[in-house]
């Protein structure tokens, strides 16, 4: 069965030209030109992706993240204006997996869009078992059911905060560098900028660290990178 993609922009051309490179891959679209009707969409027809402008009549693009977020998990990816450099860490801030800058080329969308689907999918349909847990303190990562929990209450992340969660527990105490978690975590030759990086980190500390002044899992290396605090679990 075929991924649904959601495309949201209020320039008609915009969506054709996604709508016809996106069905020439094999998948379904459908399309929305203004905020509320994109939520009204994803609400009721649960795509499996959505690209959605920034700017749009009736509501922005940042308005409608930020009430999806409080629904659904969906992979988002934000299309930005290249002279905004605030629209990209503002939707990243509100939860959005991903953003391309405009003007894209149709091979950077496809890259986004294949991988944040791959890993949507491997999500949804992981068996739900116990097996595979990673223990650090409090915190819990079930391997196998794609969940994180504190103190044995889930902890409601994205799919990229859950990966780059997952991926720093795996190799943890050792430090990666923005550039090598672009590559890892994002998992494709990323075309934005490290920034991406810093602003998950940040809303992933937001609800993985009991203690916001101390932090106790995800640590910084000063000049360097980020690490997983393999001496957490005697915390």
């Amino acid at each position: 069965m075929s991924a649904k993609i959601l495309v949201v922009d209020d320039e008609q051309n915009i969506v054709e030209i996604l709508r016809e490179n996106l069905e020439r891959e094999g998948y379904e679209t459908i399309a929305a030109y203004d905020g509320k009707t994109a939520l009204e969409l994803a609400l009721s027809d649960a795509p499996d992706l959505i690209l959605l402008d920034c700017m749009l009549p009736e509501m922005d693009g940042f308005d409608v993240c930020r009430k999806l977020r409080q629904e659904t998990l969906v992979p988002i990816i934000m299309l930005t204006a290249k002279s905004e450099e605030i629209d990209k860490v503002l939707g990243l801030e509100l939860g959005a997996d991903d953003y391309i800058v405009k003007p894209f080329s149709m091979r950077e969308v496809m890259a986004r869009v294949k991988a944040l689907l791959r890993r949507s999918h491997i999500t949804e349909t992981g068996p739900q078992d116990t097996s595979d847990i990673i223990e650090y303190g409090d915190l819990k990562i079930n391997q196998k059911a794609y969940e994180i929990l504190m103190n044995d209450v889930p902890i409601n992340l994205t799919l990229r905060e859950y990966e780059l969660v997952l991926f720093l527990a795996r190799n943890a105490g050792q430090v990666f560098s923005r550039e090598a978690l672009l590559e890892k975590v994002w998992g494709y030759e990323y075309f934005g900028d490290v920034r991406t990086v810093d602003v998950t980190i940040r809303r992933t500390r937001e609800k993985l660290e009991p203690d916001q002044e101390n932090y106790k899992y995800i640590l910084t290396k000063r000049g360097v990178g980020y690490y997983f605090n393999r001496d957490a679990e005697k915390q």
